[in-house]
């Protein structure tokens, strides 16, 4: 149990968590420090050193820049050799292929590469696998498939643990650079170079980055290398940040260090729609804003994504690499309309696989890691279901589609604090999986029909303990307390300087303390639309999202006319022109008396 008081004394909220301040004793000194010192806003300041940013890093951190967070690229291990390899690529005019993951880090990473190669009169080929067909990852037929044609195939957030797919082409005189930063999940490949920044042997302390980040790094050191042989036409690297950021915020990777600086200079290029891609997805999704994180990662990532889940795998790269403005609406298109097919699929999943949960949870010994399964679902859309089944039931959650042979492509979840990533591998190396590996918050999985048993008991022997405590003490933390009046656009303005939020760095949750809720309207899929008054004058717009048939969407319901604890995020609502402040409510509780 948490030993920091409960904040305005709410032990059991609607979401059935503890509310505490985010900031301690120490912090609190620290962001008088900064307010003092720098002449910042008080809640920025207290904001800031919630997150840990001492006082003489609290300017750097507002303005983040690449030139002050890169390190020299030559601090990851092996860059310098893929480098030096992709430099020679470049200089001789060979062929090149590049290997990407169906994800929108994989996309982004190969459209990366692919843009910086053409640059030099290069067409790299590019291959990302069927997710259905192919599995994640290089696999021996379209290694040698590429193999062929290219005399350097270049993976891109895959390949660390492909080994075996690279024997396939040993001898065939085409060498392999893998640019990755998945988890070791055995020997290294014998390759030219395996970039990697969780490598054992890696000190870079870049662990955090995603592919999209190791692959710039590598392309900083290409172009170094470049212009170290005489040739001084290197591609501005800044110029294609926005692809980065757009990986950084979709693969939920902690925006601290240098993501930090990936994203708000990306975003500034991405604001400039210099990627006829980009732009046309932009369009097609509606955004009549300046992109910001949220739109990478609840608009157009789910787009991209998409392709990847139920269609062409290809379609995210392709979009991202052309420079054709007519061709890239027609893949935006695309896109827009496969990810709608998807949402409608995601639907029915959802509601079927919740019943499933709710049965387990309800028997006499409900599992610590809710396992879903079905023989009708789309293995496309399973890591949406585990998400959905986190999020409703704060377990981690899996969800695995069989095939009609009996294998099941399964995908996961986590809560913060239980490395899924971990259970997964252990599952693999007890031999009840056929395949699996991932990260903390996420892994994916193979197993067959006649294992799900053991898997069930082998995951509630390894994890109940753990998920136990971790949903017993789970806290909210909360930044401050507001009132609806003084939520303002310049309050938000100012809130953003702390930003981009989002893993490893969590936007400021406030609460409105003993506010009516005047109305709650049903709008979208699930969500609630709120209006809100507290006791001075104005009201405030709310939402909530995806809690219609939830104990928070309940709690909000019934009390109409009733004032509650609200807590959630601010921001700014665009709409018709005008700036409209919101809060989006993540959580709720009765006062007490």
């Amino acid at each position: 149990m948490s030993t920091r008081p409960a904040f305005l004394d709410v032990r059991q909220s609607a979401r059935q968590c503890r509310w505490v301040e985010r900031l301690t004793p120490a912090q609190s000194n620290v962001a008088l420090d900064i307010a003092q010192t720098h002449g910042m806003d008080e809640i920025l300041a207290r904001v800031l050193a919630a997150r840990g940013v001492a006082a003489a890093d609290a300017p750097g951190f507002i303005d983040p820049t690449i030139k002050a967070l890169m390190p020299d690229p030559s601090v990851i291990t092996d860059l310098n050799a893929a480098a030096a390899r992709i430099a020679r690529a470049i200089s001789t005019g060979e062929r090149v292929a590049i290997f990407g993951d169906y994800d929108v880090d994989g996309a982004a990473s190969s459209a990366l590469l692919a843009r910086y190669l053409r640059h030099f009169g290069i067409e790299p080929a590019v291959y990302i696998p069927d997710r259905i067909f192919e599995g994640y990852g290089p696999n021996p037929a379209a290694m040698r498939t590429l193999a062929e044609d290219a005399s350097l195939i270049v993976t891109v957030d895959c390949g660390t643990n492909s080994a075996a797919a690279f024997e396939a082409i040993a001898g065939s005189g085409t060498e392999i650079v893998v640019l990755d930063h998945h988890q070791i999940g055995g020997p290294l490949p014998e390759v030219a170079a395996v970039v990697n920044p969780n490598r054992d042997d890696d000190m870079s302390g870049l662990t955090y980055l995603c592919a999209a980040g190791v692959v710039f790094m590598t392309l900083v050191d290409v172009s170094r290398q470049l212009r170290a042989d005489g040739r001084k036409n290197a591609p501005d690297l800044m110029a294609l940040l926005d692809l980065v950021a757009l990986a950084t915020v979709c693969d939920v990777v902690p925006l601290m260090g240098l993501n930090r600086a990936f994203v708000v200079k990306g975003l500034q290029v991405a604001r400039r729609q210099n990627n006829p891609g980009l732009a046309a997805l932009a369009s097609i999704a509606r955004i009549g804003e300046p992109l910001a994180p949220f739109h990478f990662g609840y608009v157009l990532g789910p787009r991209i994504n998409a392709g990847g889940r139920i269609g062409d795998a290809a379609l995210g790269a392709r979009l991202l690499a052309t420079d054709d403005a007519d061709g890239a609406r027609a893949l935006a298109g695309e896109l827009d309309a496969l990810n709608a097919q998807r949402q409608a699929i995601e639907a029915e999943m959802v509601e079927q696989a919740r019943a499933e949960a709710e049965r387990e949870l309800q028997s006499a010994n409900p599992p610590s890691v809710i396992v879903t399964e079905s023989d009708r679902w789309h293995p496309g859309i399973a890591g949406l279901i585990a998400a959905r089944l986190r999020e409703s039931f704060r377990k981690p959650a899996f969800a695995i589609a069989f095939d009609a042979n009996g294998v099941g492509t399964g995908s996961g979840r986590s809560i913060a604090g239980f490395d899924l990533g971990r259970l997964v591998r252990r599952a693999v190396e007890a031999g009840i999986l056929e395949k699996g590996g991932g990260h903390a918050m996420a892994a994916g999985l193979t197993v067959r029909a006649d294992r799900l048993g053991s898997l069930r008991a082998f995951f509630e022997e390894q994890a109940a303990g753990r998920v136990s405590d971790l949903v017993a003490n789970d806290v909210l933390e909360i930044d401050g307390a507001l009132s609806a009046s003084g939520v303002t656009a310049e309050l938000i303005d100012r809130l953003e300087q702390a930003g981009p939020f989002g893993s490893g760095n969590p936007q400021p949750v406030f609460v409105l303390p003993r506010h009516q809720i005047g109305h709650v309207k049903p709008v979208g899929n699930g969500h609630l639309k709120l209006s809100l008054r507290g006791m001075g004058p104005g009201s405030l717009d709310a939402i909530a999202f995806r809690v219609r048939d939830e104990p928070l969407g309940r709690m909000l319901s019934e009390n109409v006319g009733n004032g509650l604890h609200l807590a959630g995020t601010v921001s700014i609502n665009h709409w018709n022109g005008r700036r409209i402040p919101q809060l989006r409510v993540i959580d709720a509780a009765v006062p007490e008396g």
